[in-house]
């Protein structure tokens, strides 16, 4: 990867509902928006939005699971990325 693709991924973990989301996918391996609105305590249409900028870059992926769309973490670099900030990150949140 080369700088530019870094910045794209830290500008999109750059918000505490976007980050809080990939911390939870690096604990759970998928989730749906349903569940994660629940977890977060915002509304789903403020959830699908914060998984369409996550998605857009590249960090998850979404996929069927009978009638509901679940995600997944799909990007090891940003795993990576999480473990050097250190496990506390994900912790506090």
């Amino acid at each position: 990867m080369n700088i530019e693709e870094y910045a794209e991924i830290l500008k999109a973990l750059g918000h505490p509902v976007r980050l809080k989301i990939v911390c939870g996918l690096m604990r759970k391996d998928n989730c749906s928006v349903n569940i994660m609105a629940e977890k977060l305590n915002i509304s789903q249409p403020v959830v699908s939005q914060h998984l369409n900028v996550l998605k857009n870059a590249g960090i998850i992926a979404g996929y069927r699971k009978m009638n509901r769309v679940c995600y997944r973490l799909e990007n090891d670099k940003v795993r990576q990325i999480i473990r050097i900030l250190g496990e506390e990150l994900c912790e506090q949140l």
